[in-house]
């Protein structure tokens, strides 16, 4: 597997990855896919990283994160469906974990509760429990 930082000619790919990562993830986020290609420009010209990740010369995920002095917070991670569970989410994982991120930060990524195969998935990869947030919706 392969991996580049991210540039404004991949936003396109990134806001439609980004798309359909809400869709997959049951999230409430009403943005289209031009939002957040706005959205995700301004990220990536701010605080934000974007890593792709290739396989044969295909682009397979991504990876979206911010970096403080001591803390990585990966905000996005998208396999595209039909590399999924065939190891290249664990391979792309282990690459930011071993070739892009420094050593030494306190990991942490949010994953709603509803989504399990992408609890599961985050454990299986080290990620343990740190806290739960509840809600109650607005009438």
């Amino acid at each position: 597997m392969d991996f580049r930082l991210a540039t404004d000619q991949d936003l396109d790919l990134l806001a439609q990855w980004n798309h359909r990562l809400i869709q997959d993830e049951g999230h409430r986020n009403p943005m289209s896919v031009a939002q957040l290609r706005d959205r995700m420009k301004g990220w990536l010209a701010g605080e934000y990283q974007a890593v792709l990740f290739s396989q044969g010369g295909e682009p397979v995920a991504y990876a979206l994160y911010r970096e403080s002095l001591t803390e990585i917070y990966l905000r996005q991670f998208y396999v595209r469906q039909s590399k999924r569970r065939s190891g290249a989410g664990r391979m792309a994982f282990e690459l930011l974990r071993t070739k892009i991120w420094p050593l030494g930060k306190r990991l942490t990524v949010e994953v709603l509760t509803a989504n399990k195969a992408a609890v599961s998935f985050w454990r299986s990869v080290g990620y343990e429990d740190y806290c739960l947030t509840l809600e109650i919706l607005a009438n």
